[in-house]
């Protein structure tokens, strides 16, 4: 490992041991100063973000796309603080999980659940929950380029018991060994798949998307379902669970499904979602 990667490890281990002496209420002030200072002096993506905004919400005014905006930097910098400082972040917390009966029902058939979430949400808390109450989840991640952020980021994410393994390293026959074991796949599906993605409805414009969930349902047969962990407040988190439908066997239907899924909660809690992505990079 690069001596920077590794100065870069070690410093994000102390701050992790600083983070987890305070409490949550004084995590979410300093993550309240983060938010302020992102959002006022670095611009990066914030641009991106807000084209977004406007092209899913077009009849909104610039007030309120720059009060979402500004919600948003608040959300993502306090989850990004209580992800550090897990496991400590988790004490007190208070999931309210609905729709446990379709995890749970698609488990018992046995051929595994490829389980769809997005950059939506508190999706860190959605996988600390998966990691503690299935036997096996396991979440494809893409591989940092900073080796000693990526090792922490793994080490924090598999504390509750939740496996990663990486795009572009044997993840394809990992991925139908983890579902031949009747394990949960874990898979973010909302971001541009460029020419490889299958073109799907999102806020009302095609949006390139990948089509891996589908692949793997029509090659195994496993029930997809999607999730979404949503703070409902302080320390509260709602975490939902769709089926989706793959009742016609077709790579754009069951896309467009669990994108449509996703596109409802989001609709419900704009600002819990990360604009920051080119969403609508490619196009058709």
């Amino acid at each position: 490992m690069k001596l920077s990667h590794s100065i870069s490890y070690y410093s994000l281990i102390v701050l992790k041991k600083f983070l987890s002496t305070l409490s949550a209420r004084t995590r979410y002030k300093i993550s309240n100063q983060l938010a302020s200072l992102l959002y006022n002096y670095i611009n990066i993506r914030k641009n991106q973000a807000k084209t977004n905004l406007k092209k899913a919400f077009p009849n909104w005014s610039d007030r309120k796309i720059s009060f979402t905006l500004k919600k948003m930097y608040q959300f993502f910098s306090f989850n990004f603080i209580q992800f550090i400082s897990v496991p400590k972040s988790w004490e007190k917390l208070e999931i309210d999980v609905i729709g446990r009966d379709i995890l749970d029902s698609n488990l018992e058939k046995g051929q595994g659940v490829i389980f769809i979430t997005g950059h939506f949400g508190a999706w860190e808390i959605l996988g600390k929950w998966l990691g503690e109450y299935t036997e096996l989840f396991a979440g494809i991640a893409l591989r940092q380029k900073n080796r000693g952020a990526n090792q922490f980021f793994q080490e924090q994410r598999e504390l509750p018991g939740t496996k990663q393994f990486y795009k572009r390293e044997n993840s394809i026959e990992i991925a139908y060994e983890i579902l031949s074991s009747n394990g949960v796949l874990g898979l973010v599906s909302d971001q541009d798949a460029r020419k490889k993605g299958v073109f799907v409805n999102f806020f009302g414009s095609s949006a390139s998307t990948p089509k891996g969930a589908a692949l793997f349902h029509l090659n195994t047969a496993a029930p997809i379902m999607m999730g979404a962990c949503t703070q409902k407040g302080f320390q509260k988190y709602e975490i939902r669970f769709f089926q989706v439908d793959t009742s016609i066997q077709n790579i754009e239907r069951i896309t467009q499904s669990y994108t449509s899924l996703l596109e409802e909660c989001i609709r419900k809690n704009p600002e819990q979602y990360f604009w920051f992505h080119k969403r609508w990079k490619t196009a058709p």
